[in-house]
């Protein structure tokens, strides 16, 4: 039997304000346990939350990006549950009348581009945190994160795949950084989501029975989580069972979805509006100043390099992939003209470098300055390519200076070419069997005196010279 995968994520983006949602607390990440918090998270009697306008600000910010409604009027609604680190034993969040409405936003597969709608995004306040393993047998509750201001983004379930969640959860986090309303940085919680995964005959009308998985927060794990919960529901439905609806956690050490709990219906949170704030009413020429500040979006800047730099469609993808990416590409541009070469280094050895290490830009120890000092001695010919690429992972390893790195280890490449006709005949004169085959005709063979010219010169031999002058002698 032929089953279809229907996805929905519910993307928990933690707005990158300096203080929380309704309390004048720092959000700042590292701080020593409860320092962060005030009587306003602690949830004490009497106290009275304030709203923090910029919060609101960057959800406008992410509504106008993605197309969707904005709703000028927006209320907060109480939902009522208890957990430890809950102290007020409600969570102020938009339920019924969110800051933005329906939207979307383009996920791009292999080439194919897939509109994916976005129900609502609304704000909440975050939870404080449990701490299993710090002390034995015990939990410890930090509060440090209650009250950081989220964005909750609702997908629709339109997903159909494992890799198209991934895709749409890489196209939230571009966005949420272009539009500097979130740092993105997964592994300190600032991005997560909740993945609603069901399943159902193909062709089928009616949506399966849905498991949530609870706070993933990075791309591998989606894949892998959906990748598993999918195999599981499926086994279940060809067994003749029935999916039971509920809340999972996925665990990234025995790859696999564990249950939770029961899943809980909005009734179970006995929602009502929250009576300790007023409605929020943002004007027309608030919305109109929000909308006249927006950054240049990852598009934008994609067709931008196309137009400038005359890039390839593929490069300026690649470029303006991330934000970070796309600063080092402008920063070196703005150092040294060759802004093609930029691009061909960005998109191969230095995307290449990342995705063994699996970093982003901002933890490598390459800088723009350093960077576009290694595209200068490439393109005046101090150091070739080859060279270029073991500066380029001294620096990646050492952070070291590119002019240092060169001449402590004297890299500079050989340009006289007297020097170079001198290397080339004595491997002619050394080889006559293979200059007797090229003449023959194996013209394949010009490689192997190439070759065998930078190996005797260590690599620092001027291809360009090197080929002229083998071409000449060889004539």
């Amino acid at each position: 039997m032929s089953w279809e995968t229907v996805i929905g994520l519910e993307v928990h983006v933690q707005l990158s304000t300096n203080t929380k949602l309704f309390s004048g607390a720092s959000t700042t990440f590292g701080a020593e346990p409860n320092t962060n918090v005030d009587l306003i998270d602690l949830g004490l009697p009497g106290v009275l939350p304030v709203v923090n306008r910029e919060a609101f600000h960057k959800a406008i910010r992410f509504g106008l990006a993605t197309n969707a409604e904005i709703n000028q009027v927006s209320m907060f609604d109480r939902k009522n549950y208890f957990y430890p680190d809950l102290p007020k034993g409600y969570q102020i969040t938009q339920m019924e009348k969110p800051i933005v409405g329906k939207g979307s936003i383009i996920i791009n597969m292999d080439g194919v581009e897939k509109l994916i709608n976005i129900t609502r995004a609304h704000l909440e306040e975050d939870a404080g945190k449990s701490i299993h393993d710090l002390f034995d047998g015990e939990t410890g509750v930090d509060l440090n994160r209650a009250g950081t201001p989220l964005l909750e983004i609702v997908s629709e379930p339109e997903i159909a795949s494992a890799k198209e969640a991934v895709a749409y959860f890489k196209a939230i986090h571009q966005l949420v950084t272009f539009l500097d309303i979130c740092d993105g940085n997964m592994a300190q919680g600032s991005m997560r989501c909740d993945v609603n995964v069901s399943i159902k005959k193909e062709g089928d009308d009616v949506l399966g029975t849905r498991a949530e998985i609870k706070n993933i927060n990075s791309f591998k794990f989606i894949e892998r989580a959906i990748n598993f919960e999918v195999s599981r529901q499926i086994k279940i439905l060809e067994k003749g069972k029935t999916v039971v609806q509920e809340t999972r956690l996925y665990d990234s050490v025995k790859n696999e979805t564990r249950s939770m709990r029961s899943k809980e219906a909005a009734n179970d949170y006995r929602y009502f509006p929250e009576p300790d704030l007023l409605p929020v009413v943002i004007s027309d020429k608030e919305l109109e100043d929000i909308r006249n500040t927006l950054p240049e979006l990852p598009k934008q800047k994609e067709i931008r390099f196309i137009a400038e730099h005359k890039l390839e469609e593929s490069e300026a993808k690649i470029l303006a992939s991330s934000k970070a990416m796309a600063n080092l590409f402008e920063d070196a541009t703005s150092k040294t003209k060759d802004s093609n070469l930029i691009a061909k280094w960005l998109v191969g050895d230095v995307s290449a470098l990342l995705n063994k290490d699996n970093i982003s830009i901002e933890e490598s120890k390459l800088s723009s300055n350093n960077f576009a000092t290694l595209i200068e001695r490439i393109s005046d010919k101090t150091i070739s390519g080859k060279i270029a690429k073991s500066v380029l992972e001294d620096i990646w390893n050492s952070g070291n200076d590119v002019d240092k790195i060169i001449n402590d280890k004297g890299l500079v490449q050989i340009q006289d070419e007297s020097i170079l006709e001198n290397v080339a005949k004595k491997i002619i004169e050394n080889n006559p069997e293979q200059v007797a085959a090229y003449k023959g005709g194996k013209d394949k063979l010009f490689g192997f005196f190439v070759g065998q010219v930078m190996k005797e010169t260590q690599g620092k031999a001027n291809p360009q010279s090197v080929n002229e002058i083998l071409k000449k002698l060889l004539a």
